[in-house]
């Protein structure tokens, strides 16, 4: 397939570029392969920075949440290797063991505003926690450690007399669903939400690069769609219909392996970043959560 794409690009240089013309094929041959290896070394070495936008927190922000949300306990947890986490616990109001909810945000998400949300899932405890990175967290964002961190803030915060250990649902957003994906496959969850999630990150990178051999150069798989069918926790997967930067159809690829319950939402009139802001969005989650009967 590689091979095609080069052979083509050359043919195609050859015949409309009079300088090329002058010259054999190949010449023109080496000419393509050389931009096309500039190409491949470009997106390895660049990738990290496609996939994970890092994000600050400012000292002015901290400031508002500490005042504004008393109920947003600030938590720092040093990962096995060294590296600190930074994040926050919104407890449950009035409960003393509360459900959890656990969220992993987008590739550019910094997820203190997820807080400003809290009424949305009332009666559970909300953790929210930056990859490293992002935010005060330290370190680099790396596949590997972003699942391993999650399954660490999973064993660190249900042992907390304050939860509920048997009640914890996650939710991911975007870059977000494959880590909640993964914590699914391998912790006990109680239910699984998703919005804008994607089959795999190399699914979806061959699609915008086709002539890229992803399964060689790629460093971040997040390959969900390879759990999916291993898991029997309810899910709900909410999609836009106008998502440019994840297409309904790769959410639905994955909806179609999931082996638990499910329920597929497709929000009218939306795009990738501003689902969130509808009325159904909301409803939908409010519907699911308490479908679950857990708090």
């Amino acid at each position: 397939m590689v091979y095609f794409y080069i052979l083509t690009i050359g043919k195609g240089l050859a015949m409309k570029n009079k300088w090329l013309k002058a010259r054999s094929f190949k010449d023109v041959l080496v000419i393509v392969l050389v931009i096309y290896g500039i190409l491949l070394a470009a997106f390895y070495l660049f990738q990290d920075h496609l996939l994970f936008r890092k994000s600050s927190l400012t000292e002015e922000r901290l400031q508002e949440i500490e005042a504004e949300y008393p109920q947003a306990e600030e938590v720092e947890l040093e990962m096995a290797d060294g590296v600190r986490l930074h994040g926050w616990l919104v407890k449950a109001a009035e409960q003393n063991k509360a459900p959890l909810i656990i969220y992993f945000g987008g590739n550019a998400e910094e997820v203190s505003g997820v807080i400003e949300k809290e009424e949305k899932f009332e009666g559970y405890s909300l953790l929210v926690v930056n990859y490293r990175g992002y935010g005060l967290s330290e370190g680099e964002p790396e596949e590997d450690k972003l699942f391993s961190d999650a399954l660490y803030l999973y064993d660190h915060f249900t042992t907390l007399e304050s939860i509920d250990s048997e009640k914890v649902l996650t939710m991911g957003r975007s870059l977000g669903t494959g880590v909640a994906v993964h914590l699914a496959a391998n912790r006990d969850v109680r239910g699984v939400i998703l919005v804008s999630p994607y089959d795999s990150i190399e699914n979806l990178a061959q699609d915008i690069f086709p002539f890229l051999p992803m399964e060689l150069i790629l460093k971040h798989e997040f390959d969900s769609i390879s759990k999916a069918p291993d898991l029997e926790v309810p899910v709900l997967i909410l999609a836009a219909e106008d998502d440019r930067i994840v297409p309904v159809d790769y959410s639905k690829a994955l909806y179609d392996k999931w082996s638990g319950g499910k329920e597929f939402k497709v929000i009218v009139n939306r795009g990738h970043n501003n689902l969130h802001r509808s009325k159904e969005f909301w409803e939908y989650i409010s519907d699911f959560i308490q479908n679950l009967n857990l708090g």
